[in-house]
């Protein structure tokens, strides 16, 4: 399983997790098998300046993840992730990339149902 989580640094899995998605200096894409993490991948956010949300929503698709987990969302980029079928998780406590896999494992991770939570980009 791929785990997408945008984030603010590029510290493998301890990296610091970012606030928005679309603006996170970097993806930090972590590969979960049997319940451990056996890859972590750093990936520089190309941006989405010209496109919008939309090419935030592109650039992660393109990375091949099962879920992407996050602090916030607006509501474009979310319906976007739930048309393409891509699972959407908030974690709003979590510092770290590896915090937050722990949380994602024990399942307390809340699962978005299509919606925003970010009021500027609905």
């Amino acid at each position: 399983m791929r785990l997408v989580f945008p984030t603010d640094t590029n510290d493998g899995y301890l990296s610091a997790r970012g606030a928005h998605f679309g603006r996170a200096t970097y993806y930090t894409v972590i590969t979960l098998e049997d319940g451990k993490i056996v890859d972590v991948e750093g990936v520089k956010n190309p941006g989405h300046t010209t496109g919008g949300c939309s090419n935030a929503v592109t650039n992660i698709l393109a990375l091949n993840p099962d879920a992407l987990i996050v602090g916030g969302i607006g509501g474009s980029p979310a319906a976007g992730f739930a048309k393409a079928g891509l699972d959407l998780y908030f974690d709003r406590v979590s510092p770290t990339v590896q915090d937050s896999v722990k949380l994602f494992l024990e399942g307390k991770l809340e699962k978005s149902s299509g919606q925003g939570t970010c009021s500027t980009h609905q």
